[in-house]
């Protein structure tokens, strides 16, 4: 059911020409320990500019847009809900265009899902991702993650985190990275 869903949205954004990554408990699955997941998260390298060129591939997809009102939620979130209505998946694309979204979209690791690549985020962008969501459950996505990929490029995520500690009130991403990982 995911396999297919990803592959028929890799193959729109692809179309669209929409730089995107997948993120999220999808990105889990490939680099972590299985877990039960019941949504797609993908980060999408445009800002809100581009939500009609999004709403279209959605439309091609055979997606289902949740908001009724979709676009003040969009301008307000950065993220646009939608569904499958074959398989009730739910999938939600996030709009983003900052300098760190840019890199790890660069970054992204094409899959092969049904001979078809789906880029999926780097070990160390999903970290990054995880350790600033901070959840129970994403810093248990983080360790099983580290524990499948000890050798994932340190400095970059150090450099990341450290930037995010910087920038956003509270931070404390780099104290927390360094928590889990032993360091």
């Amino acid at each position: 059911m995911f396999e297919e869903l990803l592959v028929r949205i890799a193959k729109a954004l692809k179309a669209a020409d929409i730089p995107y990554m997948i993120i999220g408990g999808q990105a889990v699955l490939l680099y972590g320990t299985p877990r039960m997941t019941k949504d797609i998260d993908i980060t999408l390298g445009v800002s809100t500019e581009r939500l009609d060129d999004v709403t279209a591939m959605s439309d091609a997809v055979g997606l289902k847009i949740l908001p009724e009102d979709y676009r003040p939620f969009v301008e307000e979130t950065w993220v646009l809900p939608a569904k499958d209505p074959g398989s009730g998946i739910r999938v939600d694309f996030i709009f983003s265009f900052t300098p760190y979204e840019r890199q790890a979209i660069a970054r992204a690791n094409p899959i092969s899902l049904e001979d078809t690549p789906v880029l999926f985020a780097s070990v160390e962008d999903v970290i990054i991702h995880k350790v600033f969501a901070g959840r129970a459950r994403d810093l248990e996505d983080v360790c099983s993650i580290i524990l499948k990929n000890p050798r994932f490029d340190r400095e970059y995520l150090t450099k990341w985190l450290e930037e995010f500690d910087r920038s956003v009130e509270g931070g404390g991403f780099l104290d927390k990275f360094n928590e889990i990982s032993g360091a």
